[in-house]
């Protein structure tokens, strides 16, 4: 479908976060952008005509930090495979991660980077950078060039900065430039080598495991940090109960936090691990299934705000190793939208909840217009049947890599199309 002209899509069950709405209706798209939503048989004239035939049409989904493995590691995932994963899996735009190698944390990589992305992939791709040189730690990147060279926010990612002085001086940069920081929250002594969470389950497994504690510990240092600094900041997981008490007094505080969590955690829990199982090897490890519930009680009440997939792509070799010594990770991209569904079907969470944390949230915060099906946003669109069972099967994936820990998994819920910008760039075959 080119983005020329005017296209109606009819007959849908229109899913807008924005007003928190689930009701039947027809949305008119023209030139690339929304024009107008309503109800009723009094439709517009259109060039074209899809017929959605009842089943749901939300806005994209908007994937903060994502993983693509370009520059360094091609087999594991492209720019290419992960732009058709995404276009699978409802995901219209993927803020992609810089721990790549070498890691993106200068603007002559952002800008190879961003010319790879944007000639392979067929969703929107947005870079983020490194907040530290080599996400060593020690000195902070050209925030300004790199914000100039298109980054859309900078991060270190799983590599926690220890030197808070260092930290303390990019937060500071960064807020008189109006840059995105997103953090890590995990204490790194109490986490180093961790592979399970401490409890019982990793007791009786033998595994390294570590505390929820340091999780609290590193929102708590990073809370304290925004706070002196005044930075803007986004936590990229909350995974424990523990962390959520002073996540809620940052924010009545008025400090600008938001807050995120990857769908494994909101999905499985510890136990999933079963005989060690390495799919289920993610960083942070998973939780309990109290702490599970937790993260969806907080995401119904606003603490936390986006969902996101964690896309980590890893190839067989690192994960057919014991359960200690593979690597972290799972693909996500293709499995988001069906396994946030299943928050959907046990009824604890409902779809306009799930789409504001999957698509207007993640926008919003990283200050784009697309997440909402409002007049004048951009036609980025994912048409779904909510109810369509599957049993999933890792080597269907796009990803180059197919380390799911869904594989095998009976799940509901089906893309049947996504369009960017008005242009259709998957249909279910």
């Amino acid at each position: 479908m080119s983005d020329a002209g005017t296209t109606l899509f009819t007959d849908a069950r229109l899913i807008d976060p924005e007003t928190g709405t689930d009701a039947p209706g027809w949305l008119l798209v023209d030139k690339g952008t929304i024009a107008a939503t309503g109800t009723g048989a009094d439709r517009p004239q259109a060039e074209r005509i899809v017929d959605c035939g009842g089943h749901c049409l939300a806005p994209g989904i908007v994937d903060i930090g994502v993983k693509v493995c370009e520059p360094g590691e091609r087999h594991k995932e492209s720019y290419r495979s992960a732009g058709l994963a995404a276009a699978a899996g409802g995901v219209t735009t993927m803020a992609t991660r810089p721990d790549t190698l070498p890691a993106i944390d200068s603007p002559e990589v952002l800008e190879f980077v961003a010319r790879r992305a944007n000639e392979a992939a067929p969703v929107n791709v947005l870079p983020m950078a490194a907040l530290t040189k080599g996400r060593a730690g020690a000195e902070m990147v050209e925030i300004s060039f790199l914000m100039d060279a298109g980054a859309v926010a900078f991060t270190d990612c799983d590599h926690v900065v220890t030197d808070t002085r260092v930290l303390a001086r990019a937060l500071s940069y960064a807020r008189s430039l109006g840059a995105l920081v997103i953090g890590h929250p995990q204490d790194p002594g109490l986490s180093a080598g961790a592979a399970a969470t401490s409890g019982k389950f990793a007791s009786l497994r033998g595994l390294p495991s570590v505390s929820p504690m340091a999780e609290r510990m590193g929102i708590d240092r990073d809370i304290a940090l925004v706070e002196m600094t005044g930075a803007r900041y986004h936590a990229d997981q909350i995974t424990t109960a523990r962390a959520l008490p002073p996540l809620s007094r940052a924010r009545r505080n008025g400090l600008d936090i938001t807050a995120g969590t990857s769908i494994h955690h909101l999905t499985l829990n510890e136990l999933d691990v079963a005989d060690y199982r390495t799919f289920f090897k993610v960083k942070p490890p998973l939780r309990s299934e109290e702490d599970r519930q937790a993260m969806i009680e907080a995401l119904r009440e606003g603490v936390i705000d986006i969902i996101s997939s964690m896309h980590t792509p890893q190839d067989e070799e690192s994960k057919r190793l014991p359960f200690e010594a593979a690597a972290s990770g799972a693909v996500a991209l293709e499995t988001l939208l069906p396994a946030a569904l299943r928050l959907y079907h046990a009824d604890a969470l409902d779809l306009p909840t799930l789409w504001r944390a999957m698509s207007l949230n993640p926008a919003t915060r990283l200050g784009l217009e697309c997440g909402r099906l409002s007049p004048g946003a951009p036609a980025d669109l994912v048409l779904f049947d909510a109810g369509k069972p599957l049993v999933l099967d890792r080597f269907a994936l796009r990803s180059k890599s197919k380390n799911t820990p869904f594989d095998g998994a009976r799940l509901q819920g089906r893309v049947m199309a996504t369009y960017v910008a008005g242009t259709q760039v998957y249909e279910v075959s």
